[in-house]
């Protein structure tokens, strides 16, 4: 059996007002795409697994991995990747016979000229290889899930950990499903219950929140005879008609055990809406907060900014928690990411040594961040080049520069990098550990980054284009009334049914 893969992703925040690009990713085709993810721990890296095992013949696409993510991707960016995407899959397809079809996607992308770029790709796919052909995709938990897109797949496998370590083994589940599916095994009926409801917060992590309930409920659904059993709760920030929380359950040829399923699922989600919202801290009480660890020799407190979390699809320039420590006179040292390739190229011409007067922010988002006047030193120039904790793979930061303020070190890159773990940190020469505050610009990092050794950590409620003050950001797009912009929303299931899609 042949399997044909390929794979496009980026998550992005549309109230971002810095547009994705088609230089916000990275591309490979054929046999560079297998050979890239062969080893690592990837959704096609764990779906690999499975093929070689099963001795399957895979064949490389195409692949659109972002770099970051940013705001909403310009239209004719877009269209290079989309057609792109599909010459690399109609190249595969006319190869040889095609028997199974392995797409990873996340679900929460935009573009300017399409709203649900996924479904196009789906779509388009199906007009190449017909209706015959099983599709199975690997999504983001963060993803939203369209009508067009079910109509064009015969099933999916999302993640089931927040934050996220399960890339491979949600590879693993839909490679194995598409086999099931290849060999006539099953007969996929899909039935999805929409939630009027936008989540965020500590409950959300699967080790230990509320949410755990809703992702054993997919495995219970496994358990009692389902395929795939899968919880989505969106993307907060791709602000689309269809951004909600799901859930969706997959079951072989019986409609009623799936609809049943969703349904229990999709009501026991509902009645935990209040409890998946992030408490939140204003700036200057994070900061008195912060000092009085620091006044008792406390250790390091860590300063949550989920308001500015470039892997969300934020700017990465925000400085206002920075603003609020000096404005404060925080007493203790603070370690700080930043996007402002101005400040950087200021650095790189002042070189290692020099002092600099400069603005930090408010580059790519200048409605919510006024620029900040410094003095610092440059104490480190970088090309930008990062090993990620958390995948093993290069991620690109652009030209980096460290600056010292005071006690304070700042470490400033020339686009946005994903900051979910110490990477950034660690690239620049930076231990976390060793200062009194660091600010996290990530809403949730797995525990070892952060929580297992940190004093505190405090959730702050600061402007950005991700902020979990899910009112604060102005949503014009998705349905309403929406939890909790209307926090008298009610709700009635009405589950949906889809089946394989065939010619």
């Amino acid at each position: 059996m042949r399997v044909l893969i390929g794979e496009c992703k980026q998550e992005v925040s549309t109230f971002n007002p810095w547009p994705s690009g088609y230089d916000d990713f990275v591309y490979s085709t054929g046999a560079e795409l297998i050979e890239f993810h062969r080893d690592i721990d990837s959704e096609v890296g764990g779906a690999l697994q499975v093929f070689h095992g099963a001795g399957v013949e895979v064949v490389g696409a195409f692949s659109a991995r972002a770099i970051t993510s940013n705001g909403t991707l310009a239209s004719d960016d877009w269209n290079r990747i989309a057609w792109a995407f599909l010459d690399g899959v109609t190249t595969a397809w006319n190869s040889g016979p095609i028997e199974g079809i392995f797409f990873s996607m996340h679900g929460a992308m935009c573009a300017e000229n399409d709203i649900d770029p996924e479904g196009f790709l789906l779509q388009e796919t199906r007009k190449i290889v017909g209706g015959d052909v099983p599709i199975v995709l690997s999504l983001d938990l963060h993803g939203i899930v369209t009508d067009r897109m079910l109509s064009h797949v015969d099933a999916l496998a999302a993640y089931r950990t927040y934050p996220h370590n399960d890339f491979a083994s949600t590879g693993a589940r839909a490679a194995h499903l598409l086999l099931r599916i290849m060999r006539g095994e099953v007969k996929p009926v899909t039935a999805i219950v929409r939630i009027p409801a936008l989540v965020r917060g500590d409950e959300l992590i699967t080790e230990t929140g509320v949410i755990r309930q809703r992702i054993e409920d997919c495995t219970a659904f496994e358990s009692a005879g389902g395929v795939s059993g899968n919880t989505f709760w969106g993307n907060p920030f791709t602000d689309v008609p269809d951004l909600c929380s799901y859930a969706l359950m997959i079951a072989d040829d019986d409609e009623t055990l799936a609809t049943e399923w969703a349904t229990r699922a999709a009501e026991s989600f509902w009645s935990d809406r209040s409890a998946m919202q992030a408490p939140l801290v204003g700036l200057d009480e994070a900061v008195r907060r912060a000092q009085e660890v620091k006044d008792r020799n406390g250790g390091t407190v860590v300063l949550v900014d989920a308001a500015d979390a470039t892997s969300s699809g934020a700017s990465g320039d925000s400085n206002a928690i920075l603003r609020a420590l000096i404005e404060g006179h925080y007493t203790g040292s603070v370690l700080f990411p930043i996007v402002d390739a101005h400040a950087v190229q200021t650095a790189v011409e002042a070189g290692i040594g020099g002092t600099i007067n400069v603005t930090l922010g408010g580059t790519r988002d200048p409605g919510r961040f006024e620029p900040l006047p410094v003095e610092a030193r440059v104490r480190l120039l970088s090309d930008g080049r990062i090993h990620s904790e958390s995948h093993g793979v290069e991620w690109y930061g652009g030209k980096s520069a460290v600056l010292e303020i005071g006690p304070h070190i700042v470490v400033v890159t020339s686009r946005p990098v994903s900051l979910y773990d110490r990477s950034l940190f660690y690239a620049t020469g930076q231990d976390p550990r060793r200062f009194d505050l660091v600010v996290q610009k990530s809403p949730h990092c797995r525990h070892e980054f952060f929580a297992a050794w940190a004093e505190e950590l405090i959730g702050v409620d600061a402007p950005g284009s991700t902020s979990a003050n899910l009112p604060y950001l102005g949503h014009k797009r998705c349905a309403r009334p929406m939890y909790p912009m209307e926090e008298d929303a009610t709700y009635t299931p009405a589950p949906k049914i889809f089946r394989r899609a065939q010619a």
